[in-house]
């Protein structure tokens, strides 16, 4: 799978592959990445990406012919390019989105600046828009790199263990007593006892279909409480 980040502050995004499990999984060739700069493609002599907003309002607005000329540079590079915009106003992304988009070759993500990007750009050439929160940001980078982090580890080979997204939170859960979309219940690691703090004795005792019913108890409970 490759990713493609349209962005003006390409140094924002490409640390985030050089270290950890995406650093691995570039090495292996698992995943890619590249970016494109819309000054790189601005007519404009003093390089300008943005201006003033048509009716009036605050602020500066990315506008149509960099993002239009970059975009078709890149369809043009890939053809099955899926193009997504990060959006405060748009629909959350969640795992099914993830899971979904792992499936894709060649990923594309339109950072925005300023006050965002000229809507002509996004109704010609978005796939899909995503939030990834009821919050707004300087940029369009870190959802980039939310949702690219999201995808990626459901990339084939990307975890080392893919039983690691067995029961993760928001995952599917098949067991016929348990229900779907449940937060992840907690878990516990060495050693038993820290300070005056023990594990749950249920997950001391070696019984797996014990352990299995109290963790998927715990999951309807922190989502009864977290997801009301």
């Amino acid at each position: 799978m490759n990713f493609t980040f349209i962005t003006l502050f390409p140094n924002l995004i490409d640390f985030y592959f050089k270290d950890s499990i995406l650093k691995i999984a570039v090495e292996k060739q698992l995943i890619s990445y590249d970016f494109f700069n819309p000054r790189d493609f601005t007519t404009n002599k003093h390089k300008k990406v943005d201006d003033t907003l048509c009716g009036g309002g605050a602020g500066q607005l990315m506008t149509t012919q960099p993002l239009f000329d970059c975009l078709k540079d890149i369809k043009s590079k890939y053809e099955d390019a899926y193009i997504i915009f990060p959006l405060a106003a748009a629909k959350p992304f969640n795992q099914k989105d993830a899971k979904r988009l792992a499936k894709k070759k060649n990923l594309v993500f339109v950072s925005g600046r300023y006050e965002g990007i000229d809507e002509r750009v996004i109704e010609t050439y978005a796939n899909e828009v995503f939030s990834v929160g009821e919050y707004i940001l300087t940029g369009g980078e870190l959802p980039s790199l939310i949702m690219a982090d999201a995808i990626s580890r459901n990339v084939d080979g990307v975890l080392g263990n893919q039983e690691s997204l067995d029961g993760e939170s928001y995952g599917e859960i098949s067991d016929n007593n348990s229900k779907d979309g449940l937060l992840e219940a907690p878990n516990f690691a060495k050693p038993i006892k820290y300070e005056d703090l023990s594990v749950p004795s249920e997950y001391l005792k070696g019984n797996h279909a014990k352990i299995h019913d109290l963790k998927n108890k715990l999951s309807v409970c922190k989502t009864k409480y977290y997801r009301p």
